[in-house]
């Protein structure tokens, strides 16, 4: 198994997109990048920490490539927008990618350089090497399936999930 974290707005959409895709094995949501120990949502919404809401994913690199996570990450969330992700705005839902090696690091910064052509607005996708990943609480885990009826996931995660299930069919889990 490897692993891969992205940060891409609101944890709650990027756990709903990754974690019904072949080869995927478990999705965590969490904080990563902060410079307090043991963070909490509270502290993290503040803004004050330093912290990203990330999701670390465990996958089969023989099923699913590191690429191929990186081209859905691009394709589910705005890499050019500064201080959010669509409604959500603040520092914490900003557009990163956390390495564990050079592989990563080269593979995310070819990427960007690909896929820039395609926006109006600079990428502003920032790469940093690995630090403490911090896993959210319980009940962030799973959110969008647990809570589809709740009226952020019905305006905001559905929407996004019906575009990547069409676009991506092929690489979804059985029954996803």
């Amino acid at each position: 198994m490897k692993e891969a974290i992205f940060a891409g707005g609101c944890f709650w959409c990027t756990e709903a997109v990754f974690m019904n895709l072949k080869g995927v094995e478990k999705v965590i949501s969490g904080y990563i990048g902060g410079d307090v120990d043991d963070p909490n949502y509270e502290i993290i919404c503040s803004g004050k920490s330093g912290h990203y809401e990330a999701i670390k994913i465990l996958y089969d690199p023989l099923i699913i490539s590191y690429g191929k996570l990186l081209e859905i990450f691009f394709a589910t969330h705005d890499p050019t927008q500064i201080n959010g992700q669509g409604n959500d705005i603040g520092s914490q839902y900003l557009s990163a990618i956390f390495f564990f090696d050079e592989y990563q690091k080269k593979e995310a910064n070819n990427y960007i350089d690909i896929v820039s052509k395609n926006y109006i607005e600079p990428i502003i996708t920032k790469l940093f090497s690995v630090k403490k990943f911090y896993p959210a609480e319980d009940y962030h885990q799973n959110y969008y399936n647990l809570n589809q009826s709740q009226p952020y996931c019905e305006i905001v995660i559905n929407p996004k999930m019906i575009k990547f299930s069409e676009e991506y069919k092929h690489l979804l889990k059985t029954g996803s």
